[in-house]
């Protein structure tokens, strides 16, 4: 187990030297993450929410602890064997950094150099243990240099791979983007007051701007990528008349808006979390797409991560004044936080974040909708505007009142299109219209609240939704896959004697 340690702690620390966020065991873990069949996570989304990247890296954790034990006893018997088992899963590290889609020299480096560590510090470990175990069989009373040798070794190696844990991340870290947060959050102006009656927090709700602290975070990688403002770069290009080339300072010079947007993730179950609310300032991306000059037959903008990512948004979404889609690097009055984008995202009201809300974006390329992307290649839909939507957020599930009026209370979502009226029956009777909150812009969220009179005993509330088109939020209960869940919230309650 020391030997694979320190094997990892110095695969971190060339990781850190690279200038690569490429780490053996994240590597790993995103590996996995991109092979792991859908049904699995959602699954994993399901049950573990915002923490399902940790349980994995913990689950990873307990694997490599066993595996190393098993090599560390094999060995002491059979030292080539132990050491077979090591380079083969330190291959498979190698290979799951061959695999990434940005997979390259540098970005294999780190785990190279984590199984020659681990093979090195594994042999001289079981050399020594091997000579303290032959003068134990011996039955010698002489003093033991053999053991001596082993305890200071493996002290320097424990030593020396929390020094290269302690360097790899101050490394990693090196990058200074917090500095360059800060200058450019004294460049943004803070939110616009939020209108009189936007929220009914008091009884329960959100509040209508979500704090970038506690906005949903759905994405495919284990750590999150610090990307200097300095090095990052956006190239326009595929079916336009001209390629653009743009770098963070050009960006930001150009003209600004800011713009309220309710952002939903696709895997929100109904009822789910995966919903929020921000002041995003950026530029409009249909002003960048002119520029460019997209050529007829051109159907999607295919947006590419740092990290390999991709989706596809439809243009006719991107070029409509009435969407505002944007290259965001503001959010709630501050820069982009790191785990939401920085330096860049992209934000496109209406569509589901996977379709339209690339993350630390570097690349748009204008194409057909043949080009494949990430979540589409696993199964997910190619088109997936945004269903109506309605959550009851009090009373809580299988919570207990008091005798007396209950205000039930929660949030309803259809962008773009805006929430007209929200409904509300309890015990399967009568449906009645809840008093709505102040709408913002058609593109967030709304608020509603209905009094009522509960009487003692057990209760089922459900709520439904209508937007300004008509449609109202059917009942028929579908999981999110392939392009959204749909159905009615429902929550049971009950009213003390």
């Amino acid at each position: 187990m020391l030997s694979v340690g320190c094997g990892l702690a110095f695969g971190q620390l060339i990781a850190g030297l690279s200038g690569a966020d490429s780490a053996p065991h994240l590597v790993v873990g995103n590996t996995m993450i991109d092979l792991t069949p859908e049904p699995v996570k959602a699954w994993a989304i399901r049950q573990f929410g915002d923490s399902d990247k940790a349980v994995l890296l913990a689950g990873m954790a307990v694997v490599i602890a066993l595996l190393s034990a098993c090599a560390g006893v094999i060995a002491r018997f059979a030292p080539l064997v132990g050491s077979i088992i090591i380079a083969t899963f330190g291959g498979l590290g190698v290979l799951a950094a061959v695999l990434r889609p940005d997979g390259d020299l540098v970005r294999t480096l780190p785990a190279i150099t984590a199984v020659l560590v681990s093979l090195g510090c594994f042999a001289v470990l079981i050399r020594f243990a091997r000579q303290e175990a032959g003068r134990a069989a011996a039955q010698t009373t002489a003093p033991n240099p053999a053991r001596r040798r082993f305890l200071v070794t493996a002290a320097t190696m424990a030593g020396l791979a929390g020094l290269a844990v302690a360097g790899g991340g101050l490394l990693m870290n090196r990058t200074g983007i917090e500095a360059a947060r800060q200058r450019i959050s004294g460049l943004l102006r803070a939110n616009p007051p939020t209108p009189p009656g936007a929220d009914f927090a008091s009884d329960g709700t959100p509040t209508f701007i979500t704090p970038n602290r506690d906005f949903y975070r759905v994405d495919t990688l284990l750590s999150v990528p610090r990307i200097n403002p300095a090095e990052w770069r956006l190239r326009i290009h595929g079916m336009v008349d001209s390629e653009l080339d743009v770098d963070f300072a050009e960006l930001t010079a150009r003209r600004s808006v800011s713009r309220t947007i309710t952002m939903t993730c696709v895997s929100n179950e109904v009822g789910g979390k995966y919903v929020s609310t921000a002041v995003f300032t950026g530029v409009p991306l249909r002003e960048l797409l002119a520029e460019a000059g997209v050529r007829s037959g051109a159907e999607q903008v295919f947006s590419t991560s740092w990290d390999g990512y991709t989706a596809g948004t439809p243009v006719e979404v991107l070029t409509d004044p009435d969407r505002d889609a944007l290259l965001a690097y503001g959010m709630n009055g501050v820069a982009l936080p790191a785990e939401h984008g920085f330096p860049v995202r992209m934000v496109t009201p209406g569509l589901y974040g996977y379709l339209s809300a690339t993350k630390w974006v570097v690349d748009l390329e204008l194409t057909t909708f043949d080009r494949q992307t990430y979540w589409e290649a696993r199964g997910w839909a190619t088109d997936a505007p945004i269903k109506v939507q309605s959550r009851i957020d009090r009373p809580a599930a299988f919570e207990r009142l008091a005798p007396g009026p209950v205000t039930i209370a929660g949030v309803a979502w259809a962008q773009p299109n805006g929430i007209e009226r929200v409904e509300v029956r309890v015990d399967g009777g009568t449906w009645r219209s809840a008093e709505l909150s102040t709408e913002v812009n058609t593109h967030t969220w709304r608020m509603w609240r209905l009094s009522v009179e509960l009487g003692p005993g057990g209760h089922s509330i459900e709520c439904r939704a209508t937007d300004k088109t008509g449609q109202r939020q059917t009942s028929r209960r579908v999981p999110p896959t392939p392009n959204g869940a749909t159905g009615w919230h429902s929550v049971s309650c009950s009213v003390s004697q």
